[in-house]
């Protein structure tokens, strides 16, 4: 048993809000426990497996539903899923939850990391939230395109307000409640 059921942990947030930082943390844990865990990045999936898709509804629709379905077939398969996409509609969060949930195989986790735009724009080292808001930058997720927030995520992340190894031991803990992993033993 590899301390661990297979499941999908699905991070949504907006840009700089935390969710790869959080991701990779949590990744690093499971590796070190041995645990069977892949992360799908939202940007080393636009380069590998959606190159060329841009980023108008449908496209980011396509996008994020191609990580759901690689999430689903991994965590179907006894490894722990992680994703860390803006995944900006919840119409299509949804719908990804429905089919893995619908296999009956793998527990969906939508795990949204909150940080007020305040936070995030004082955060932002590449200044893309200032040039959004500016209007250089078109279709910027959260300033001139929308973000759907979460209405009822497993987990909430409040990362202008904790660390990230806060964030993680809460997460850690909740995924053990739900019996997704389990007690390490001496």
């Amino acid at each position: 048993m590899p301390g661990h059921k297979g499941f999908v942990l699905w991070f949504t947030g907006l840009s700089g809000a935390g969710k790869s930082t959080l991701a990779n943390k949590l990744v690093a844990e499971f590796q070190t426990r041995g645990y069977n865990v892949e992360l799908l990045d939202g940007d080393e999936v636009r380069t590998n497996l959606s190159k060329g898709l841009g980023f108008s509804k449908e496209d980011r629709d396509t996008n994020i539903r191609r990580i759901g379905w690689v999430a689903r077939v991994l965590a179907r398969n006894g490894v722990i899923a992680i994703t860390a996409a803006i995944s900006p509609y919840a119409e299509i969060r949804n719908e990804i939850r429905a089919d893995v949930e619908k296999e009956g195989r793998a527990a969906f986790v939508e795990a949204f990391a909150c940080a007020p735009l305040e936070a995030l724009i004082e955060r932002d080292v590449k200044g893309l939230y200032k040039k959004a808001l500016a209007g250089e930058i078109a279709n910027f997720t959260g300033v001139s395109d929308p973000y759907e927030a979460p209405e009822k995520p497993e987990f909430v992340a409040y990362t202008s307000e904790e660390t990230v190894e806060q964030s993680a031991e809460r997460l850690l803990a909740y995924l053990q409640e739900q019996g997704l992993i389990f007690q390490e033993t001496a």
